[in-house]
Protein backbone atom coordinates (compact mmCIF):
# COMPACT_ATOMS: atom_id res chain seq x y z
CA UNK A 1 0.00 0.00 0.00
CA UNK A 2 1.10 3.75 -0.72
CA UNK A 3 -0.18 6.83 0.13
CA UNK A 4 0.20 10.20 -1.72
CA UNK A 5 -0.25 13.44 -0.81
CA UNK A 6 -0.49 16.06 -3.53
CA UNK A 7 0.77 20.19 -2.61
CA UNK A 8 1.32 23.14 -4.75
CA UNK A 9 -1.47 23.92 -6.29
CA UNK A 10 -3.17 27.32 -6.49
CA UNK A 11 -3.83 30.16 -8.38
CA UNK A 12 -1.93 31.80 -10.92
CA UNK A 13 -1.71 34.22 -13.85
CA UNK A 14 -1.00 33.43 -17.32
CA UNK A 15 2.18 32.84 -18.20
CA UNK A 16 3.44 32.38 -14.30
CA UNK A 17 4.91 29.09 -12.79
CA UNK A 18 3.84 26.22 -10.25
CA UNK A 19 5.86 23.16 -8.70
CA UNK A 20 3.69 20.78 -7.54
CA UNK A 21 5.06 18.06 -5.27
CA UNK A 22 3.70 14.24 -4.26
CA UNK A 23 4.78 13.07 -1.41
CA UNK A 24 4.87 8.54 -0.83
CA UNK A 25 5.26 6.53 2.14
CA UNK A 26 4.18 3.21 2.96
CA UNK A 27 6.58 1.43 0.55
CA UNK A 28 9.54 1.54 -0.83
CA UNK A 29 9.35 4.30 -3.52
CA UNK A 30 12.13 3.18 -6.02
CA UNK A 31 9.86 0.38 -6.85
CA UNK A 32 7.30 2.34 -8.29
CA UNK A 33 6.77 4.70 -11.71
CA UNK A 34 5.11 7.86 -10.94
CA UNK A 35 2.72 10.00 -13.17
CA UNK A 36 0.79 13.30 -12.89
CA UNK A 37 -2.25 13.32 -13.95
CA UNK A 38 -5.10 16.15 -14.74
CA UNK A 39 -8.82 16.44 -14.78
CA UNK A 40 -10.56 19.68 -16.06
CA UNK A 41 -14.70 19.55 -15.45
CA UNK A 42 -17.06 17.62 -18.11
CA UNK A 43 -13.23 15.94 -19.52
CA UNK A 44 -11.51 12.72 -19.28
CA UNK A 45 -8.42 12.90 -16.31
CA UNK A 46 -5.11 12.29 -18.81
CA UNK A 47 -1.61 11.94 -18.36
CA UNK A 48 0.92 14.49 -18.49
CA UNK A 49 3.86 13.22 -17.28
CA UNK A 50 5.22 10.42 -16.04
CA UNK A 51 8.60 8.77 -14.94
CA UNK A 52 9.77 5.25 -14.14
CA UNK A 53 11.39 4.05 -11.68
CA UNK A 54 15.02 5.82 -11.36
CA UNK A 55 13.69 9.16 -12.93
CA UNK A 56 15.99 8.68 -16.47
CA UNK A 57 13.27 8.14 -18.75
CA UNK A 58 9.95 10.19 -18.70
CA UNK A 59 6.86 10.88 -20.83
CA UNK A 60 5.13 14.07 -21.25
CA UNK A 61 1.70 14.88 -23.08
CA UNK A 62 2.40 17.12 -26.13
CA UNK A 63 0.78 19.82 -25.29
CA UNK A 64 2.58 20.17 -22.41
CA UNK A 65 6.45 19.61 -23.69
CA UNK A 66 8.81 21.98 -23.44
CA UNK A 67 6.75 23.44 -20.56
CA UNK A 68 6.66 20.59 -17.79
CA UNK A 69 9.49 18.63 -16.16
CA UNK A 70 9.11 15.74 -14.11
CA UNK A 71 11.51 14.79 -11.69
CA UNK A 72 11.86 12.04 -8.45
CA UNK A 73 13.89 12.37 -5.16
CA UNK A 74 14.03 8.66 -4.43
CA UNK A 75 16.07 10.08 -1.40
CA UNK A 76 13.10 12.38 -0.36
CA UNK A 77 10.24 9.94 -1.48
CA UNK A 78 8.81 12.89 -3.69
CA UNK A 79 8.00 13.52 -7.14
CA UNK A 80 7.55 16.59 -8.69
CA UNK A 81 5.72 18.13 -11.32
CA UNK A 82 7.38 21.78 -12.48
CA UNK A 83 5.24 23.67 -14.78
CA UNK A 84 5.74 26.71 -16.24
CA UNK A 85 4.14 29.39 -19.15
CA UNK A 86 1.00 28.39 -17.81
CA UNK A 87 -1.85 28.67 -19.85
CA UNK A 88 -6.09 28.85 -19.30
CA UNK A 89 -6.18 25.28 -20.31
CA UNK A 90 -3.90 24.02 -18.13
CA UNK A 91 -6.67 24.82 -15.38
CA UNK A 92 -7.72 21.32 -13.97
CA UNK A 93 -7.61 18.96 -10.93
CA UNK A 94 -4.00 17.68 -10.84
CA UNK A 95 -3.10 14.24 -9.52
CA UNK A 96 -0.12 12.14 -8.72
CA UNK A 97 -0.55 8.65 -9.01
CA UNK A 98 1.99 5.34 -8.74
CA UNK A 99 2.13 1.82 -9.84
CA UNK A 100 4.67 -1.25 -9.37
CA UNK A 101 6.88 -1.29 -13.11
CA UNK A 102 10.26 -1.11 -14.43
CA UNK A 103 9.00 1.99 -17.29
CA UNK A 104 6.66 4.89 -17.44
CA UNK A 105 3.01 4.46 -17.84
CA UNK A 106 0.62 6.76 -19.47
CA UNK A 107 -3.34 5.33 -18.57
CA UNK A 108 -5.55 5.48 -15.50
CA UNK A 109 -5.95 1.78 -15.65
CA UNK A 110 -2.19 1.22 -15.40
CA UNK A 111 -2.03 2.74 -11.64
CA UNK A 112 -2.68 1.53 -8.60
CA UNK A 113 -2.28 4.22 -6.13
CA UNK A 114 -4.00 7.84 -6.35
CA UNK A 115 -3.26 11.11 -4.25
CA UNK A 116 -6.76 13.05 -3.43
CA UNK A 117 -5.60 16.03 -6.34
CA UNK A 118 -4.86 19.64 -5.60
CA UNK A 119 -6.25 22.00 -7.86
CA UNK A 120 -4.69 24.23 -10.21
CA UNK A 121 -6.37 27.18 -12.16
CA UNK A 122 -4.61 29.54 -14.69
CA UNK A 123 -6.48 32.62 -14.82
CA UNK A 124 -6.18 34.35 -18.48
Amino acid sequence: QVQLVESGGGLVQAGGSLRLSCAASGRTFTSYAMGWFRQAPGKERECVAAINWSGDSTYYLDSVKGRFTISRDNAKSTVYLQMNRLKAEDTAVYYCAATQGSSWYKNTYQYAYWGQGTQVTVSS
